[in-house]
């Protein structure tokens, strides 16, 4: 089986909000993902739609490879937390407030989907294998009168 990844690191967005995105599109064919993707409101759709299309292109160079993009779905997409930038926002009275600007490393795995077995034509012997016809029950009929003198 074919599999390729990507990974995109140090996004400027919450691990949390690129979680509820790769949510949608986890074990969706690509092509169902991308289109998802491409008609999200959310922002961080655009950086997931460059991670997965960067997975498909190395899916692609896998050796053994099919050729067919069709047969390719995600299989693998997460989200982990990255560095926190943390910075200073000044607040009344000369106190201060953290502000934390987070980041999140994205990874999305795309797999081959098994393709189906081609149909194996029957052996030609199935009339071999057929119930085998049942025998005619014949009536016979007595034509002595027993019993009747």
């Amino acid at each position: 089986m074919i599999e390729g990844h990507a990974t995109s690191r140090y996004i400027r967005t919450s691990a949390q909000k690129a979680k509820l995105v790769l949510d949608q599109i986890r074990g969706r064919d690509v092509t169902q993902a991308l289109a998802a993707l491409k008609f999200s409101s959310k922002m961080v759709a655009r950086d997931i739609e460059k991670v997965l299309r960067s997975a498909i292109a190395n899916a692609q160079q896998q050796e053994g490879f099919s050729g067919d993009v069709d047969r390719l779905f995600v299989a693998q997409a997460w989200a982990n937390q990255g560095p926190s930038m943390k910075r200073i926002r000044p607040a009344p009275m000369g106190r201060a407030f953290r502000v934390v600007k987070r980041t999140a490393h994205l990874t999305v795995g795309v797999a081959e989907r098994p393709g189906k077995a081609p149909r194996v034509a029957k052996p030609s012997g199935t009339a071999a294998k057929a119930k085998p016809a049942k025998a005619a029950k014949t009536a016979t009929t007595d034509t002595t009168d027993k019993g009747k003198d």
